[in-house]
């Protein structure tokens, strides 16, 4: 159950990195005689922006760079666009 949670942590992280859409609804009600009811129902899509911490946070948790061989450091840089190639 661990590596389940660690794993939807990692995609709540890759998705606040690399930004994402998100609908906002805004409803208005009014309330008469004949009950409450629906005035307004107003949709939008707003672009949250990546966030800098959670690309810091993304960075630090993968592996210390000045350990790795220049062959590590390529398989980790295609790794990591492969990752950020699938959260788009």
């Amino acid at each position: 159950m661990l590596e389940c949670d660690n794993e939807i942590i990692n995609q709540a992280l890759l998705k606040k990195a690399t930004g994402y859409d998100a609908l906002e609804v805004i409803t208005e009600y009014v309330v008469d005689d004949d009950g409450e009811r629906v005035v307004k129902k107003k949709v939008t899509k707003k672009a949250v922006p990546p966030d800098i911490t959670a690309i810091k946070m993304l960075l630090l948790n993968v592996k210390n760079y000045d350990d790795l061989s220049d062959e590590e450091l390529l398989a980790e840089r295609d790794r990591l666009i492969g990752l950020l190639g699938k959260s788009t």
